[in-house]
């Protein structure tokens, strides 16, 4: 029996939560889920953002599988998924971009993932109000950090057999912390003589993507860059309700959809399960359960495939539990 922690989440995380869980759990795994939640709605009912049970159900557990958690823009209390990557060491924030058949794009074929330095950077959010007014933001690279999100990239490189690793930097400007990191990444290149290193300013990246994504395969960057390019990456196959995530550490996983909670349409049956579902299966190969994992990525592709039970997103009229009982019949 596996034991993983649920953390549900705000807005339309409880719903697409429930429809990850029933997937995983039709793929006939023995799994305990320990819920706990965390987020803006425990706030209002308990003044506690992160109960202290999250916590220890996290640290006891190692495997987390979580719903989108609401984050206020320009005031209130600071992103708790920021929060849990930095208390873990979640070093590495991984988000694979794959093509779909059945969804209707200008490109064709995709298939690269993205490797996010997870814990530095300006998303970090070290930020301070200064005596005349204004605000600054500290951008925080080390060369610690920087080696371990690059070597994390060139392994998967190499254990899935890609050809080259694209590391997307603005060394040209910030010549002293995005420097470091590009220098960084060159180090680690060397280790991986087969593997091509491949330099890219990363504004000329988000040109290079929307015009021909599909010379990049595995990709990795800092902190905020990769939260840009991730979104920008989704657009490219259907959306972020199509994209899947993971935050990897040395000890403990979460696993998370790239989307966020979508408060407008919580409680009503509208919102897309599959990035949180193409998580779960993620999490599944990091389990070792690799089978399984490929049966709900199979699952999910033939649904989207059969074109007659999508989401509104998608171009359909389902609902969330028509939707996730379809790729439940289509597990093998």
């Amino acid at each position: 029996m596996y034991n993983i922690t649920l953390i549900p989440g705000d807005g339309i995380g409880p719903e697409v939560s429930e429809a990850a869980k029933h997937v995983v759990d039709a793929t006939g795994l023995n799994i305990n889920w320990e819920t706990v939640n965390a987020g803006e709605k425990v706030f209002q009912d308990t003044g506690v953002l992160v109960p202290e049970k999250v916590f220890q159900s996290i640290e006891k557990n190692k495997i987390v599988l979580k719903g989108p958690i609401t984050t206020p823009i320009g005031s209130g209390f600071r992103s708790i998924n920021v929060m849990l990557r930095k208390k873990y060491d979640l070093y590495s924030n991984v988000r694979p971009v794959r093509s779909l058949p059945g969804i209707n794009t200008p490109f064709k074929g995709i298939d690269l993932v993205i490797f996010r330095e997870n814990t530095e950077g300006l998303y970090a959010g070290i930020e301070q109000e200064l005596p005349d007014g204004s605000c600054e933001a500290v951008k925080r690279v080390s060369r610690n950090a920087s080696i371990r999100i690059a070597e994390a990239a060139f392994e998967y490189a190499k254990k899935n057999n890609k050809k080259k690793v694209t590391v997307a930097h603005k060394a040209n400007i910030m010549k002293l912390a995005d420097g470091l990191f590009l220098n960084c990444v060159r180090e680690v290149s060397q280790a991986y003589p087969d593997i091509a290193l491949q330099e890219v300013i990363v504004d000329n990246m988000c040109m290079q993507l929307v015009m021909n994504p599909n010379q990049f395969e595995v990709i990795v960057t800092m902190n905020l860059y990769g939260d840009l390019l991730s979104d920008l990456c989704a657009g490219l196959v259907g959306g972020l309700g199509l994209v899947p995530g993971a935050n990897i550490g040395k000890d403990i996983s979460i696993f998370e959809a790239v989307h966020g909670s979508a408060p407008d349409i919580a409680g009503k049956n509208l919102a897309n399960p599959i990035a949180l579902i193409l998580s779960s299966a993620m999490m599944l190969n990091h389990m070792g359960e690799t089978d399984k994992a490929e049966a709900i990525i199979k699952a999910v592709t033939k649904t989207i495939y059969e074109d007659k039970v999508l989401t509104c997103d998608l171009g359909g009229k389902a609902t969330t539990n028509e939707i996730t009982k379809a790729i439940i019949k289509n597990i093998i």
